[in-house]
């Protein structure tokens, strides 16, 4: 029999240093010319450990000023990039397609926890700000496969781990793509308003900064680091090099085919979650860990052209494909929301997939607020909670048809719709709630809230 090697670790993390105090340089933007920090061969198990998104900026303490104030020019710390080529040696080249498949994954040993947030309204919101405008935040801990947190009693889950952020580097002609017509929606808008006019807080689109840049091995402060900088793309949306995708089902056994931009591939990978639901709708609303991916690569030449046909203008105009491992929960059992294109204020959208999702969200809270929890206790646990969304409907004008499920085995009563008015069941009780801010004329107060307050 031959032998087994444990797989040689590319990138290592150091968690007692911040993110920008790594030995092994880490980023958080997208450029072509960030140098690679390593290098594997197609076949070869190799293993990456990752920070948690903020690099070691949020923790376990009680306050949740750290949300409050959280400075989201540094996201997301990314650990890469990594060049790939064949076993002749020959890099990966544009044209070409990454196969990037995920053996193995999980929380870097003895850092078992997680975190899962809403930011302030006045520090980038959620995707119900109107809502929830102020900042909250609830611990998870591990146990296994499982996670509970102190702050949202009666509810225990097993999460479906992955990274929420794999891409490759962009070229430039896709960079400069990228920038111009994220640009232009910051400056026009292009006359569509939909969510923008109740999440009024949150910027259209995150353009280059240099503030909070970190270019891997590129010394700060230099004519070349202030160049690339100004140019390099935000990791905050997905886009055609696949990126901030965060697909909760990117788990065990799953592989993800990436276009392949510049040579060499140089793809990065961070945002490790723990769990998620489909959306992540409080925004930091995963549960958010420091990890590690152990990966296997492949080389398809000439793979971009041959299956990822161009509907747009240019051959840059490409988005990944996504193939689900076989590693899952079972649940039998779901209680589904619905929600559709109409907004709180009765105004109706035409097929506005977003605001019936939106809607579908905030009748799942309503609901199971009646349960003894708090609103923000739910809306964050639909944000990091195995839960299913769908668009189940977006032909039947004007309203598109959104559905949100949840398992219903995650919670420790019975959360179905009764005859009797009042919930049945040992947790209608005053629980505690979530970390959360509230203010006191200028000076910010943390507290835990009652589920009745």
């Amino acid at each position: 029999m031959g032998s087994h090697q444990s797989p040689r670790v590319v990138v290592a993390v150091d968690l007692k240093k911040r993110g920008w105090e790594q030995k092994q340089p880490l980023h958080n933007r997208w450029h072509p010319e960030i140098p690679h920090v390593a290098d594997v061969s197609v076949g070869e198990v190799f293993r990456v450990e990752m920070m948690d998104f903020s690099g070691g900026g949020i923790g376990q303490g009680d306050p949740a000023h750290d949300i409050k104030h959280f400075d989201l020019s540094i996201v997301h710390y990314l650990s890469g990039p990594i060049r790939v080529s064949d076993k002749d040696g020959i890099p990966a080249m544009p044209g070409d397609l990454l196969s990037v498949e995920i053996c193995n994954l999980g929380p870097l040993p003895g850092d078992e926890w997680g975190y899962t947030a809403t930011f302030d309204r006045e520090n980038g919101g959620g995707f119900l700000t109107d809502h929830f405008p102020c900042a909250t935040k609830a611990i998870w801990y591990f146990e296994g496969i499982y996670a509970y947190s102190p702050h949202i009693p009666g509810v225990r889950f097993p999460g479906i781990t992955h990274p929420g952020i794999i891409g490759t580097a962009p070229s430039m002609e896709l960079l400069k793509i990228w920038n111009e017509r994220e640009k232009e929606l910051e400056e026009t808008g292009n006359g569509t308003l939909k969510l923008c006019e109740v999440l009024h807080s949150r910027p259209l689109a995150n353009l280059p900064t240099t503030k909070g840049c970190h270019l891997g091995m590129i010394k700060a402060d230099t004519p070349e680091w202030e160049r690339i900088a100004n140019e390099a793309a935000r990791t905050i949306p997905g886009r055609e090099n696949g990126g901030n995708c965060d697909i909760k089902n990117l788990s065990r056994g799953s592989k993800i085919y990436l276009p392949v931009f510049i040579e060499g591939a140089n793809f990065s990978t961070g945002d490790m979650h723990f769990s998620q639901g489909d959306g992540e709708v409080s925004f930091c609303g995963a549960i958010e860990m420091s990890g590690f991916l152990e990966l296997k690569c492949d080389i398809i030449r000439g793979g971009m052209k041959e299956y990822l046909t161009p509907m747009g203008p240019t051959p840059l105009h490409v988005n990944p494909i996504f193939e689900i491992g076989p590693v899952e929960p079972r649940f039998s059992e779901w209680l589904v929301f619905e929600g559709i294109s109409v907004d709180e204020s009765g105004r109706q959208h035409y097929l506005d997939a977003s605001v019936a999702y939106k809607r579908a969200v905030l009748n799942a809270i309503d609901y199971l607020y009646k349960f003894g929890y708090s609103k923000e206790q739910m809306y964050l646990l639909l944000s990091c909670c195995p839960c299913e969304g769908r668009i189940s409907g977006i032909v039947d004008s004007p309203n598109a048809l959104a559905t949100l499920a949840i398992p219903t085995a995650i919670f420790d009563q019975d959360i179905r719709p009764k005859s009797s008015k009042v919930p049945i069941g040992p947790r209608v009780i005053r629980k505690p709630d979530v970390l959360k801010c509230t203010y006191d004329g200028n000076l910010p107060i943390t507290k835990n809230l009652s589920a009745t307050s």
